[in-house]
C-alpha cells in the first residue's frame, strides 16, 4: 500500500494559512529567552512544521529522506521568499550528512517513531553530534503514553474545504502483535455530495514513550528546559493532548 509519506501533493492539503500562523505563535513560545540563531530540522518534510522559523529570523537549514518532500519544502520556501539550506539524509546519519554545528537540532512532525527505539536512542546521539555548547535538542511527537492508555482504533479529522470540493481525513489504527501501531488513513475528496477519488495510505510507527525520549536526553547530559503541546499555546495538561513537544539543553 502507498505511503503518505511519498506523496508531497497530499501531504500538505490540510496546512494552510491559519495553521501557519499557530505553528509560528507556537516556536514563538517555545524559543523565546534562548539564544539560538542557526537551527536543523532533520526530519523537515515538506517544512510546514520549521519554515516559519526562518520567517521569525533564524537562519534555518532541514535535511530529509524524501527527495520529493525536500522539493516541495524548497518550492515553498520560494513562494514566502524564504531562505533555507536543504540536503537529503537520513536522520539516523544526520552527524555524517550535516556540514555544521548548529545552536539547535530538531526532529519535528513526529518523525522519529518511523525507527525503532533503539534507533531513537542512536538518533538523538547523532543530533547530539552537531550541537553546539549549550545548545539545545526539540523534538515532537504523538502522545504515545495516551495512545497505548486509550487503545483508540478510529481517528476523524474536520473536513477541509477547498473550492467547491471536500476533503475528509479518517484513519483506522491497528495495534500490531510486534507493538508497532499502523495507521490507515483514508482521503475522500467529495463534490456535489458525491465522493469522486479516494487515496488510501498506510504508516506503521514505534511507539516512544515519554519516559524513554526524557531519560535518553538526561543520559546525554541534557536538561529538559520544556515539556509542552504542540502546539504550545493549547492549554490543555499535556498528558492529555494529543501531541507534545521537548526542549532540551546540552
Amino acid at each position: 500500500m502507498a505511503r503518505l509519506y511519498d506523496k508531497a501533493d497530499i501531504y500538505d492539503l490540510g496546512f494552510d494559512e491559519r495553521k501557519w500562523n499557530i505553528v509560528k505563535e507556537h516556536w514563538k513560545m517555545m524559543l523565546e529567552g534562548t539564544k539560538i540563531k542557526t537551527i536543523l530540522d532533520c526530519s523537515i518534510g515538506t517544512g510546514n512544521l520549521s519554515l516559519e522559523l526562518a520567517e521569525l529570523g533564524y537562519v534555518l537549514s532541514g535535511s530529509d529522506l524524501s527527495d520529493k518532500m525536500l522539493k516541495k519544502c524548497l518550492d515553498k520556501a520560494e513562494e514566502k521568499s524564504i531562505n533555507v539550506s536543504l540536503f537529503e539524509s537520513d536522520f539516523r546519519n544526520i552527524n555524517i550528512t550535516a556540514p555544521q554545528k548548529y545552536d539547535c537540532v530538531m526532529s519535528t512532525g513526529n518523525s522519529l517513531p518511523y525507527v525503532s527505539n533503539d534507533e531513537v536512542a542512536l538518533t538523538l546521539k547523532n543530533m547530539d553530534k552537531l550541537v553546539n555548547t549549550g545548545g539545545y535538542i526539540y523534538l515532537d511527537t504523538r502522545n504515545w503514553d495516551k495512545i497505548l492508555k486509550d487503545h483508540q482504533r478510529f481517528y476523524f479529522c474536520p473536513p477541509k474545504y477547498m473550492d467547491d470540493t471536500r476533503m475528509d481525513v479518517t484513519q483506522f489504527w491497528d495495534y500490531n502483535s510486534n507493538g508497532s501501531i499502523t495507521f490507515n488513513i483514508v482521503y475522500s475528496f467529495e463534490k456535489e455530495q458525491k465522493v469522486y477519488k479516494r487515496e488510501i495510505f498506510e504508516e506503521t510507527y514505534n511507539p516512544i514513550k515519554k519516559n524513554f525520549i526524557i531519560t535518553t536526553l538526561n543520559e546525554m547530559g541534557y536538561r529538559i528546559v520544556a515539556n509542552k503541546n504542540f502546539p504550545a499555546q493549547f492549554p490543555m495538561p499535556v498528558e492529555d493532548f494529543e501531541w507534545y513537544c521537548i526542549l532540551a539543553q546540552k
